[in-house]
């Protein structure tokens, strides 16, 4: 994505690596739209408090934060002994995997690394065969959504007022995104639309961020504050409604993503509004059977009892909204079942929820 510094306009990614220092490099999404920074983190520990802190959040781009920081954990291994070094990278992979336990592109990334260095014969070519396969994991997350963008670009038509939740764009993937790449895609044939993006309490990545996103790129939108959908949906002003998934079940065509998402898709069955979910290849758990075992994360109190904001001086401070002495509920997902989205889309094309499983060869999944 090419965003609009006070040199110019730049492209970056959300996620790379720096293999000259070992680092992981990210951008810094906690400061968006105020500050634009990029972070590095120095150690796979440091790679996960990132994950798990939300420096760099999103299916996609966690998923190649995980990557990176296994490839970087392995590469600080100094002894001699492959059993010594696969120990070590155990280790790493139980550290990343517990950052984010909701979505499972981190835990497929990871897998996929492990199962290319298995191919070294020395700790060195291990070593080596994970970074690329880091890097391939990336490279193919950026192919997938662009994928994705062709394949959903058609359903955007010119004139169309679209409802997106959270952040399901270049944001939370390497780059383009899974629910922003069929509007980027749509832009680029020429279609003028408009988006609305839900806040996204509590974290409201909708108003930070993907607002951001579309404000960079020139593509009409509004914020809506979460509770307003509904309303705009019964005077027939929301068209389409795309979201993205952290974790979507092959077996059964459930989608796990940013809590409200359930909500959104029960209003859009109410109102008779198409409800679609784009997602990669690396986002479906083949292995659950039901989305009740999905395991769902319960974040901070604080998040939901508070906001951040930024200051007139600029600077970036935490305010308390709720009454002082009442605690919070806080899941950070929510399960939407297959009756109530329209179809998913994929690199592979556009599914109903429960075909998944019976295309499963052609999404990657098992035999």
């Amino acid at each position: 994505m090419n965003v609009r510094t006070k040199t110019g306009r730049r492209r970056y990614r959300t996620v790379k690596f720096d293999a000259a220092t070992n680092e992981v490099v990210l951008i810094e999404q906690r400061l968006l739209p105020h500050r634009f920074e990029l972070v590095r983190t120095r150690d796979f520990r440091a790679t996960a408090r990132a994950i798990m802190d939300m420096v760099v959040r999103g299916a996609g781009a966690i998923g190649a934060a995980a990557a990176y920081g296994l490839a970087q954990g392995a590469r600080t291994f100094r002894g001699t002994s492959l059993t010594s070094f696969d120990r070590h990278v155990e280790k790493v992979f139980e550290v990343l995997k517990e950052a984010r336990p909701t979505a499972v592109d981190p835990v497929n990334a990871m897998l996929e690394v492990r199962a290319k260095m298995a191919a070294g014969r020395t700790i060195g070519e291990r070593q080596n065969l994970a970074l690329a396969a880091a890097e391939h994991f990336a490279d193919e997350n950026v192919a997938h959504c662009e994928a994705i963008g062709r394949h959903g670009a058609k359903l955007i038509r010119t004139g169309m007022r679209v409802l997106t939740h959270c952040n399901a764009g270049w944001l939370a993937f390497v780059d383009v995104g899974t629910a922003t790449a069929p509007m980027y895609a749509a832009q680029a044939a020429g279609r003028k639309f408009h988006v609305f993006c839900d806040e996204t309490r509590p974290r409201c990545q909708g108003a930070s961020l993907t607002a951001w996103e579309l404000a960079q790129q020139g593509i009409s939108h509004e914020v809506i504050a979460d509770n307003a959908a509904g309303f705009l949906m019964s005077r027939g002003e929301v068209d389409l409604v795309i979201v993205g998934s952290d974790r979507t079940l092959g077996r059964t065509g459930e989608v796990a993503n940013k809590i409200g998402t359930y909500t959104k898709a029960v209003l859009a069955h109410r109102h008779d509004i198409p409800f679609y979910v784009a997602i990669p290849l690396s986002t479906i758990d083949w292995n659950l059977k039901s989305g009740r075992a999905i395991p769902i994360e319960e974040r901070d109190a604080a998040e939901t009892l508070g906001a951040w904001g930024v200051t007139r001086r600029g600077r970036r401070e935490y305010v308390r909204v709720a009454n002082p002495t009442s605690g919070a509920r806080n899941p950070g997902f929510d399960v939407t079942p297959p009756e109530l989205i329209t179809s998913i889309i994929t690199p592979a094309g556009i599914f109903k929820p429960r075909e998944l499983w019976r295309h499963r060869a052609r999404l990657g999944g098992p035999a």
